[in-house]
């Protein structure tokens, strides 16, 4: 027990590693092996978020100090093994571990072929995702960071719709191609300090001009992967070709390592640079968030317009963490959060009528409410949490995001609140043409109400988009204490940046007084 204690961390994120080596051991016919895989995948899952939650309950909220630490040798040359979470990132932990039992439960039927190679895909998948909200060394987190691509490539390449291919490979390429540059300078930081420790890093004091150059080769990495606007177009694609389940982890999780990697790296280590670049960060935050909902109004697939729906929330994301102010900052970690599980929900809300209709377009809907109103009820929920109505999860992270752009700069705050009126549009109107109306279209006409493994998938989902928005305090009080030291620690980077400016303006100024 005191070596499970000990190593947490280690053991939430590769336990599905063990999972996975279990399928591979299954033996019998096709049928039996299918049958165990999915059974081993959902029971290594659902042990996974008990660890989890675990972790959530034994997390001490009032330090900002990383904790569960693990540190062992491993390549030599100052690289180490260095696991620990803080407020910032222990949740997103949670996060991935929550939505992965309901990945496989979706999965369960629409997936036919390959059963035991998609679970397995899945559960590696997930490892990998764990240990970037882990790892506290760059090597280790770049490994895991770029790692996430070879699964999500294979799922979608291998089980998504008509153009899979073209699909996975312009989402590997997009995704690569940014990372290339973070790979760079992780070399150079390497070089100049001798070592890849992220907490010895965050204390570290780059030159200025240096700092400028790693922050642009970072953000070419995050801004892929978030996406940010205007290298977003890999993501409309993915998730129209993905499976349902590839299309959850897409939204919910993968997104999100962007809008982590800004709060790990770009705040805390390159502060002169942030704050030159912080105009940049808020115009290609508003084009997102208004160019991208515009967009979506004219999409006639529901899975595509859920996807430039997931572009202009991630907007508000980057908006909210570069005002640098507390509750910018919280309200962007709250919105990805909350996203994660909305827009989650969203798709898994398209797979259920895509696996009774095998089709997203959004004509051949209509009066489902009829039929389904069950389901009807839930999609009801997540697209007015997708809008940000109070009392949902939605509204909390939207609304801090835009407090603290309104402290910064009102017309930021302005052009943000577009958006929100925009998502209201897209989305009323896509649940206007799905659920309401006659149900006239005879395809329709026998279609079934959730099954109750469909109701065991979206019925927690519900119930967790209200609670986020009805009580946030247990997140609040996770991630508080550590955005507050966050932004202390941006600052005194910043006083230790603009120090020689300072001097060198009083000088000038009693060189001045003494000419005078």
């Amino acid at each position: 027990m005191s070596l499970f204690s000990d190593h947490l961390l280690s053991v939430v994120t590769f336990l599905p590693l063990i999972g996975a080596a279990l399928i591979l051991a299954i033996r019998g016919d096709v049928a039996s092996i299918a049958r165990t895989a999915r059974w081993v995948a959902l029971v290594t899952t659902i042990v996974d978020l008990a660890i989890a939650f675990l972790i959530w309950a034994n997390f001490d909220g009032s330090t900002a100090a990383f904790q569960f630490v693990e540190q062992a040798s491993w390549l030599g040359f100052g690289i180490t093994y260095h696991m620990g979470v803080d407020g910032i990132s222990v949740l997103f932990i949670v996060l991935t571990a929550l939505l992965m039992p309901f990945c496989i439960l979706a999965s369960w039927n629409s997936i036919e072929t390959r059963v035991a190679e998609y679970m397995i895909a899945f559960l590696l998948l997930e490892t990998l995702m764990i240990g970037v909200f882990c790892a506290l060394d760059l090597v280790l987190f770049y490994l895991f960071f770029e790692g996430g691509l070879i699964p999500m490539f294979i799922i979608i390449g291998v089980w998504g719709g008509k153009r899979r291919v073209y699909a996975s490979f312009k989402f590997f390429l997009y995704t690569l191609l940014g990372s290339v540059l973070m790979l760079l300078a992780i070399l150079a930081m390497y070089y100049t300090t001798g070592t890849t420790d992220i907490p010895t890093l965050i204390h570290t004091h780059f030159d200025p001009g240096m700092q400028n150059f790693l922050w642009l080769a970072f953000f070419a990495s995050f801004a892929v992967k978030m996406p940010m606007w205007p290298v977003h177009t890999w993501l409309p694609d993915a998730h129209v070709e993905a499976p349902t389940a590839g299309s959850v982890i897409l939204a919910g999780i993968l997104l999100k390592m962007g809008g982590y990697g800004f709060l790990r790296f770009s705040l805390p280590m390159f502060a002169s640079a942030s704050e030159v670049f912080t105009p940049l960060v808020f115009a290609l935050s508003i084009m997102a968030i208004v160019y991208t909902s515009f967009v979506a109004l004219a999409q006639e697939d529901v899975k595509k317009l859920i996807a430039y729906s997931s572009v202009a929330h991630m907007g508000f994301v980057t908006m909210g963490i570069f005002t640098l102010t507390h509750q910018g900052v919280e309200g962007g970690i709250y919105q990805m959060l909350s996203h994660g599980i909305v827009s989650a929900a969203l798709f898994l809300c398209v797979g259920v009528i895509y696996d009774r209709m095998h089709t997203r377009d959004i004509s051949a809907y209509g009066g489902l409410v009829n039929r389904m109103p069950i389901y009807a009820a839930c999609f009801m929920v997540f697209t007015l949490a997708n809008v940000g109505l109070p009392g949902t999860g939605g509204f909390v992270g939207e609304f801090l995001t835009m407090l603290g752009a309104f402290k910064v700069n009102t017309w930021v705050a302005i052009f943000s609140a577009t958006g929100v009126i925009l998502s209201a549009a897209y989305m009323l109107y896509l649940y206007w043409r799905v659920v309401f109306g006659a149900l006239v279209k005879p395809s329709l006409q026998a279609i079934q109400d959730l099954s109750l493994r469909e109701v065991a998938i979206l019925a927690p989902l519900v119930v967790i988009t209200i609670w986020m928005g009805v009580y946030p305090k247990p997140i609040f009080d996770v991630t508080s204490v550590s955005v507050a030291n966050l932004i202390q620690q941006h600052k005194i980077a910043l006083a230790i940046d603009h120090a020689p400016k300072l001097a060198q303006t009083n000088v000038a100024a009693r060189n001045g007084e003494g000419l005078r």
